[in-house]
């Protein structure tokens, strides 16, 4: 019995039915490749993902902008640097419940910005609590292409 059956609607037989078990797993491998083409991305690298948030948002991104909303408290009691640090290239304090927290810079933690369904996890989960609503594209960009300037 076969692994997987495709079915063409063709007057002759697919042609790889008489043909082995290697050329049924290429045509299966390359299927699986192109679905995962148009897939988007969760590993991202925190430049790919500068770049998707700014072509959201039409705009480049500028840093400067990035860092003033970072340490900015946007008329609420909380900034991203009351948990991540003004310096966020050293480990910061959960500023309610005192857990550590990693470094936010990529150059010093390289698992930041990696994982781009994470990214928008915490954006979404730390915009809400600093801004009191979700961040725009282009906030994330601003603040990811600030901390990309960041050195350890």
């Amino acid at each position: 019995m076969p692994l997987f059956s495709i079915s063409f609607s063709c007057a002759r037989p697919w042609p790889l039915r008489r043909q082995g078990f290697a050329a049924r797993s290429a045509v299966a491998a390359f299927a699986l490749a192109a679905s995962a083409a148009a897939l988007p991305a969760n590993a991202l690298n925190a430049t790919e993902q500068v770049a998707s948030y700014a072509a959201q948002s039409g705009q480049s991104p500028q840093p400067t902008r990035g860092q003033e909303f970072f340490t900015g408290k946007h008329g609420h009691e909380w900034s991203c640097a009351s948990c991540h640090t003004a310096k966020p290239t050293v480990d910061g304090k959960h500023a309610s419940t005192g857990k550590s927290i990693r470094p936010l810079a990529p150059a010093a933690n390289p698992e930041r910005f990696t994982d781009a369904a994470k990214t928008e996890k915490w954006f979404r989960r730390n915009c809400n609590d600093v801004v009191g609503r979700e961040c725009s594209a282009g906030e994330k960009a601003d603040v990811i292409a600030w901390l990309l300037t960041l050195k350890p």
